[in-house]
């Protein structure tokens, strides 16, 4: 089992954190937080990466779900989408696929709700190819 769909951006690193934002935004998600990675590694050992963000998005309904069914499932949340810069110049959108983060919880609620947020996450990255990506 995989834990991640991907998609393959022809376009700029900024450009693809924003195309992912606005299409998780169109399903509903929100972006809880952004990580920019190649700053902290820069900043805490002065190591240079390429660019590599990562967006913690949430839709806020299932995560409502989430909580009444496990009350510890913030330390699976919120659902992580990577960018990064690849090594010929396009960006790279790899979104977690939570059917196989929740497989380690043994609560079958949770199973199907990681089902639905699997859908809509996968037409998030459908979405990006229809705008022009790669899906991998």
């Amino acid at each position: 089992m995989t834990y991640h769909f991907t998609v393959t951006l022809d376009c700029p690193f900024d450009a693809a954190v924003e195309k992912a934002t606005s299409a998780l935004k169109a399903k509903g998600f929100g972006v809880l937080t952004t990580i920019n990675v190649q700053a902290a590694m820069k900043e805490k050992l002065g190591e240079a990466i390429r660019p590599y963000t990562i967006l913690g998005a949430c839709s806020p309904r299932h995560a409502f779900k989430a909580i009444q069914a496990e009350n510890k499932i913030g330390v699976m949340l919120p659902c992580n989408v990577l960018v990064q810069e690849t090594a010929d110049g396009k960006a790279e959108v790899s979104i977690v696929d939570p059917v196989a983060s929740m497989a380690a919880i043994e609560n079958p609620d949770l199973g199907a709700l990681a089902m639905e947020v699997r859908e809509l996450l996968k037409s998030v990255a459908d979405d990006l190819v229809h705008a022009g990506g790669d899906a991998r």
